[in-house]
């Protein structure tokens, strides 16, 4: 039997009504939303479950409002017993995943992460930067693209190096509209923008950085008690002070997401769990590598399916 990973997804995974389903007919995810609407001095999870679309996508929103999600479905899915060897998230699912592993509670992760989207959200002004995705380019190509665009003072570089021919870009609009032509000019199939509120992941993003320090130092981090694979290094952490560096770094920083998918397969990881709305990540693992095993709990449903799944293997 090889090991299991769970996997929490990121921003853009967010519905209206995400979760609502469990929460009317469980208590401990019930629980879940009533704690981050108290955290939050706020009714996060009434615009989680009636929305509006407009306002839960809001990045200060949206961010809160998946690790949530994302935290009750486990809660749920926790009661199989199944217990994972690895965890692993997707940027903002990142958080989840340190929640997930005991790096610090929930309650603290669902402060962090309002926080992280204010500071984000802060730290460029609407319309000044962007991101968008490429498709069909190799890595090192579109890295050339990108620092020679840099280097005559628009900056862009790569920020989600997603599966095998799928790269997100991000920088000052500029940067990203020179990039994209560019990058078509270079042999990529397809560039699309994306509708994100700033320029995530990239060096603009060092002034949130600077301040998301000072809520890492309020909120108690611990260490990992399972191995987290980092965005940033796609390797594993659990110590609280690497947790933090790496969560600082993260805010303008590359996510390696093929390469931590890679790096748990080397570490005999043969099942992926993807626990929270969306199947974004799962057709992510389905490009990086077709042999392993992929399944997505996002209510009642699919929690049983894979429940089962995993059951009859097992016989």
């Amino acid at each position: 039997m090889g090991k299991i990973a769970f996997l929490f997804p990121g921003q853009g995974s967010q519905t209206v009504g995400m979760g609502k389903s469990l929460a009317e007919m469980d208590e401990t995810v019930k629980s879940i939303f009533d704690k981050a609407d108290e955290r939050l001095k706020y009714p996060l999870s009434a615009l989680i479950f009636e929305g509006p679309q407009e306002e839960l996508t809001l990045t200060t929103n949206a961010q809160p409002a998946l690790l949530t999600t994302s935290i009750a479905i486990l809660e749920f899915f926790k009661q199989s017993g199944i217990q994972p060897d690895y965890v692993a998230g997707h940027s903002l699912g990142e958080y989840t995943a340190l929640v997930a592993a005991g790096a610090f509670s929930f309650e603290d992760g669902v402060y962090a992460v309002r926080k992280r989207g204010e500071f984000m959200e802060e730290a460029v002004p609407n319309g000044e930067g962007s991101m968008a995705a490429v498709l069909g380019l190799d890595r090192d190509k579109l890295a050339d693209v990108t620092s020679e665009i840099t280097n005559e003072g628009h900056p862009v570089q790569l920020a989600n190096l997603n599966c095998p021919g799928q790269i997100v870009i991000s920088g000052s609009k500029k940067g990203v509209e020179l990039a994209s032509v560019r990058a078509k000019e270079a042999g990529a199939k397809r560039v699309m923008p994306l509708v994100v509120s700033g320029p995530f992941h990239s060096e603009l993003m060092k002034p949130a950085a600077e301040k998301f320090k000072g809520i890492l130092n309020e909120i108690s981090v611990n260490d990992a008690n399972i191995p987290v694979i980092a965005n940033v290094s796609a390797t594993e952490m659990s110590s609280s002070a690497e947790i933090k560096s790496r969560l600082i770094e993260q805010l303008y920083s590359p996510v390696l997401w093929e390469d931590s998918i890679q790096k748990m397969i080397s570490l005999g990881v043969d099942t992926f769990i993807e626990i929270g709305p969306g199947k974004v990540l799962s057709g992510l693992v389905k490009k990086i590598d077709k042999t392993v095993r992929i399944f997505a709990v996002s209510d009642k449903e699919t929690c049983f399916e894979v429940i089962e799944s995993l059951k009859e293997e097992n016989q």
